[in-house]
């Protein structure tokens, strides 16, 4: 049993399951402005979670395969499982092949069109992994990787597409590119050297977060919007105070010649973002 659970623990390193704080809020955000328009059971809400986690494990494991001679030869990321061997290349696989399934699986269970959409929704989230290879827009395929959660879990609940979920996924958007553009600084050097595209390579750390600023700043507005086509009210308005406050200080503590608090402003600060956004519209619309 110690065995088992310690396995668990290394996949779960792997994929960085702890990120899952990331993007799921915003997927809980979608399911709850979606209960505007249809009742959300329990049953439904289990299952778009369990397409959600699938999804991104899946997603993640597919980028360790991918990148695991870069992670490798890179200082910051040689220590990771693959690369160090502590998870085989066919254990990987294997794991990426089983969480597909997971999401396929529990696609079908929510509807006809979310199961006819998820292998898409794979073939987004794997293209990623091969961007960097060739273009500085990688950072918007991980951002529209990720914005396929929210427009995912409105699909759930609701069965069709609407102009909010559109929305809430376009901000998921531009807050994942804008966050992993300050997050690609760190390793402006390495993929300078390895031939890998991003922004701060080709423009500079002062443009990728100028860049990186403006992105966040349309993702606060594309929030802002949700409030005059939805009946949200306060609470979600108090929300987007808050939120606005968490980007304006993400970007304080990140300066082109000052890297030390990244790790602090990506990590936490895009967790009580995502969290913070999730609990607000929760209490607007149940009070």
């Amino acid at each position: 049993m110690r065995r088992i659970v310690k396995r668990v623990i290394t996949f779960g390193k792997m994929i960085r399951f702890s990120h899952t704080l990331f993007a799921m809020p915003f997927a809980l955000t979608s399911v709850v402005l979606a209960s505007f328009y249809n009742r959300v059971t329990i049953v439904k809400l289990v299952w778009i979670v369990v397409a959600m986690v699938g999804a991104r494990s899946a997603a993640m494991g597919f980028n360790r395969i991918a990148d695991r001679e870069f992670d490798a030869r890179n200082p910051r990321t040689k220590n990771r499982e693959i690369p160090t061997r502590e998870i085989s290349l066919f254990e990987a696989s294997a794991f990426v092949a089983v969480s597909a399934l997971v999401l396929v699986f529990a696609a079908h269970e929510l509807n006809n069109l979310c199961f006819y959409l998820s292998p898409v929704a794979l073939a987004v989230v794997f293209f990623y992994s091969f961007t960097k290879r060739f273009t500085w827009l990688s950072h918007f395929f991980l951002g529209l990787g990720m914005g396929l959660a929210p427009v995912g879990a409105w699909l759930g609940v609701t069965g069709s597409f609407s102009l909010a979920p559109i929305i809430l996924g376009l901000t998921v958007v531009a807050w994942g590119a804008g966050f992993d553009i300050i997050y690609a600084c760190q390793d402006l050097q390495y993929d300078d050297n390895a031939g890998l595209f991003s922004i701060p390579k080709i423009f500079g750390p002062k443009m990728a977060l100028t860049v990186s600023s403006t992105l966040h700043f349309l993702a606060f507005l594309l929030l802002v919007s949700l409030r005059f086509i939805l009946p949200l009210g306060d609470f979600y308005v108090f929300g987007l105070v808050v939120i606005g406050m968490i980007l304006v200080h993400q970007h304080r503590i990140v300066k082109p010649d000052d890297f030390s608090k990244l790790n602090f402003a990506f990590f936490n600060m895009n967790a009580y973002l995502s969290i913070g956004l999730f609990l607000f519209t929760l209490i607007d619309v149940i009070s």
